[in-house]
């Protein structure tokens, strides 16, 4: 009897650990390459779920942020949407300290055993940083893409919609083009295949940095260890 009150006990702590660890999935369906406006007002949208972002840090309220995401066999397609009451930003060039003022932020880490991860930034002025970032060490420092042109530059839109008098809200509509992954592992959009991603939000209108995670981090948005996983269904 005491044996096997052991055993029992030992399996329901091995679920407990099992359940700690499990990560946040997304199942993404795959659609016919569309046209983007900044509002996400293609139909092929509706193909594709919700997903809220957690606000991490206090001092603001109601600014509740989701995103949806696609693929294609050609990208990536993500929307994100957040409340907002003003745009504390005044940077205007690709590839400034865009995370020194509210932006959307998507991290794509397609092969986790390699800690080296795509690191996207959008702001609504619609400037956006892009960066490849070795995570060795314990330490993150990102690289600009070279050849950042053509077919292998991120197409994005963002929009800014009124929603009252005190509140509106903004968006981006953005689409990745697998060539943009190119020096990374694990990059075929092939259905089962799985990711680790994170997405994210700045807002800097309470005077201070105010956090937003799909999976939740503590200190940095580099700790890919705690990504939940994308697969392409």
């Amino acid at each position: 009897m005491k044996k096997l009150l052991f055993l029992m006990f030992g399996f329901m702590i091995f679920q407990n650990a099992n359940a700690f660890f499990l990560k946040d999935t997304i199942k993404i369906n795959k659609t016919i390459d569309f046209e983007l406006d900044g509002a996400g007002t293609n139909k092929q949208w509706d193909a594709a779920q919700w997903f809220s972002l957690t606000q991490l840090d206090s001092g603001i309220r109601n600014y509740d942020t989701k995103f949806k995401i696609l693929y294609s066999s050609a990208g990536i397609y993500v929307f994100f949407t957040g409340n907002d009451k003003k745009v504390t930003s005044t940077f205007t060039k690709d590839f400034d300290n865009l995370y020194n003022a509210d932006v959307f932020e998507v991290f794509f880490h397609p092969e986790p055993k390699t800690p080296i991860y795509l690191e996207y930034e959008v702001n609504a002025l619609n400037a956006e940083l892009v960066l490849l970032v070795p995570h060795l060490d314990t330490k993150a420092l990102g690289w600009a893409p070279w050849h950042y042109d053509g077919k292998r530059k991120v197409t994005k839109k963002v929009m800014v919609h009124q929603v009252n008098n005190e509140m509106y809200k903004w968006s981006a509509e953005l689409f990745f083009p697998i060539s943009l992954f190119g020096p990374l592992q694990n990059t075929k959009l092939d259905k089962g295949v799985c990711w680790n991603a994170n997405f994210y939000r700045l807002d800097y209108d309470a005077g201070k940095m105010i956090k937003w995670a799909w999976s939740p981090v503590i200190a940095s948005f580099h700790e890919f260890d705690k990504y939940g996983v994308i697969q392409f269904n």
